[in-house]
């Protein structure tokens, strides 16, 4: 059984551009994300707090974006919108738990800073490998068990349509396909956007605001210069998530909204992350950066 997506009306002169972004988009992002990945892996160097909680940003941008871009360059390729309810499924699983993944990532990412920025001599001593490893372990279980238990909900009801009015599958353009009651399971999605919104926001801005506090307070003008450089890097991480994700979610709710705004918008979220995290974080990393760069001076030499 099969189902329609939306997708995108291309003109015939318009396939080949539309190929050629998508493919491109999606080769530097497996590019860029792999590099942070593998610099961060192969070096013990960059086996610090903060590098072990970053790591975990790629690989859940890696997720979202092949969950997206495989399906998209086929539909471009062979102008077929059509797509298997199972593959369907998948793609909405993966998605979501890209999109809760990115917040509870981030989220553990400004408390690492936090703790490294507030409490400096306490760092090493709260921060070990087996509290990170459990800090690690609860965002990804966390993820799945919502995720999972949201797809068990859906999976029990009767399907009797079969067009989807998005470029790609979620819940929420899932559940217009079934023709029984879906209270609980917009009950249930609207719980989870609002708990994991609502805890990760106020953490967020919570450990941000203190982080700032002591960046003001601190005499040191070069250790407060780098402070609030990283975290002015992660909060924009956070905030152009954030923005893109919550449109998409309010966009389901108002009939209003522009179908062509809510695709682009929902393709966004999937796109522009994962694109800017690991270039944000490589530039702006010194660690990483300079890894990277010896690696490939390393690599020309060699060539050379």
């Amino acid at each position: 059984i099969s189902s329609s997506l939306k997708g995108y009306d291309l003109p015939h002169e318009g396939v080949f551009p539309a190929f050629l972004f998508a493919t491109l988009n999606y080769m530097i992002i497996l590019f860029c994300n792999l590099t942070i990945i593998f610099t961060i892996v192969l070096n013990k160097s960059l086996h610090q707090p903060m590098h072990l909680f970053l790591v975990n940003l790629p690989i859940n941008d890696l997720i979202g974006s092949s969950a997206l871009f495989p399906h998209l360059i086929k539909e471009i390729l062979t102008n077929s919108r059509r797509i298997q309810y199972s593959a369907c499924i998948i793609q909405a699983f993966l998605i979501h738990i890209y999109a809760a993944g990115s917040v509870f990532i981030l989220t553990a990412m400004a408390y690492d800073r936090y703790i490294a920025i507030c409490y400096p001599l306490r760092y090493n001593t709260v921060m070990t490998n087996a509290h990170i490893m459990k800090i690690i372990i609860l965002v990804w279980s966390s993820c799945v068990v919502l995720i999972a238990v949201l797809f068990i909900l859906l999976l029990r009801l009767y399907r009797c349509r079969s067009e989807i009015t998005h470029s790609y599958c979620d819940n929420p353009s899932l559940l217009t396909l079934v023709c029984e009651d879906t209270t609980i399971n917009n009950i249930y999605g609207l719980f989870i956007s609002a708990t994991t919104q609502v805890i990760a926001n106020g953490l967020v801005f919570y450990t941000y605001l203190r982080i700032l506090i002591a960046c003001f307070r601190s005499r040191q003008s070069d250790t407060k210069a780098k402070a609030l450089q990283t975290c002015a890097t992660h909060l924009f991480v956070f905030l152009l998530f954030e923005c893109l994700g919550l449109f998409t979610i309010i966009s389901y709710r108002l009939q209003n909204v522009s179908p062509h705004l809510r695709r682009f918008m929902g393709v966004s979220t999937l796109i522009f992350p994962p694109t800017l995290n690991p270039i944000i974080y490589g530039l702006k990393t010194k660690e990483i950066r300079e890894k990277v760069l010896n690696f490939f001076k390393n690599k020309r030499v060699l060539c050379e």
